[in-house]
């Protein structure tokens, strides 16, 4: 099936921002921006926590690996679009727009799928205290991530192999910035309906199980935190789960409200200012959230900073 949608179409042709003339340059320059903030920040973080032994501890291993995900994702996507907006509408070989299709899926799956796994991590940490470290082993830890992984490209290929059985012989020009599941639907031809009921299932699952596993360590959670006597108690058990909550909800509103909608409610023009926030912008609040919010990790940082000071000095 995959040679026979080549010999229809060799490659696609991002359009991207191209509606809006003149304004390219100063998307690139925005984009360009937030694009060097976010792999700053998100490679500072991985440094940071493996340099600094106070934040060995599975919470921080759990982020890290959590940045590297949404590097890798921002990686696959960003300088593409980058590109296209200063040189025009981009090329893409048939195999090149799946390889970005898996890749950005896959990602994304793996950034649900550690989520949850942070969330498990802090029902531990909070409602068996006495045994975190016991039970949130290297061991574990390691099965953990490599879950997590393993899920999300596995996830990443079946959205793959349901789009890309499709034929694409009407036309070759893609409405967005990188290969996205809607835009590439939008351009095949015959009777899509079964491959769109297959990624809304697949995005059904990635969300479902990943939320409700964080559903689940969160209501144990709050009875926890609720048998706290003391207000001061409950208010540093909450805050100690205040950033990965915070990135929860972000990520997950972001993603819902992409993935999870009827055909009819598409507006590629729209969706692709949309994309711009979980491509661009989620993957900068990571590190953000976390720099703001955590104690631990705000202290590494004016550590690293305080050493890099004088180490020029």
């Amino acid at each position: 099936m995959a040679q026979d949608n080549a010999t229809c179409w060799r490659d696609f042709v991002f359009l991207g921002f191209s509606s809006f003339g003149k304004l390219q340059l100063l998307l690139f320059v925005l984009f360009l921006s937030l694009y060097l903030v976010t792999i700053t920040s998100n490679v500072f973080i991985i440094i940071v926590i493996r340099l600094d032994s106070h934040l060995h501890t599975p919470m921080y291993l759990f982020l890290s690996f959590l940045s590297f995900s949404e590097t890798c994702y921002t990686l696959g996507i960003i300088p593409r679009m980058l590109s296209g907006l200063v040189m025009g509408g981009q090329a893409i070989s048939f195999m090149g727009c799946a390889t970005q299709m898996f890749f950005s899926a896959s990602w994304a799956c793996t950034n649900c799928f550690l989520l949850s796994v942070m969330g498990f991590d802090r029902y531990v940490a909070i409602c068996a205290p006495l045994h975190y470290a016991s039970r949130m082993n290297p061991t574990l830890c390691a099965q953990l991530v490599g879950t997590s992984f393993l899920s999300g490209y596995l996830f990443g290929l079946g959205m793959t192999l349901v789009i890309f059985r499709l034929s694409f012989c009407s036309s070759h020009e893609i409405q967005h910035f990188f290969c996205d599941t809607p835009p590439v639907l939008s351009i095949a031809c015959g009777d899509t309906r079964l491959s769109e009921l297959g990624i809304l299932i697949l995005s059904l699952l990635v969300l479902l199980i990943s939320f409700f596993l964080i559903s689940v360590s969160y209501a144990y959670i709050l009875v926890a935190i609720l048998s706290i006597p003391s207000a001061e108690g409950r208010r540093k058990a909450f805050s100690t789960c205040a950033s990965h909550l915070t990135v929860v909800v972000i990520h997950y509103g972001c993603a819902s409200f992409m993935y999870l909608r009827p055909k009819a409610s598409y507006s590629l023009e729209r969706d692709q200012l949309i994309a711009v926030t979980y491509t661009v912008a989620t993957p900068l609040l990571n590190p953000i959230v976390y720099s703001l919010r955590n104690r631990a990790v705000q202290s590494a940082l004016r550590n690293a900073f305080r050493g890099t000071l004088l180490g020029k000095g």
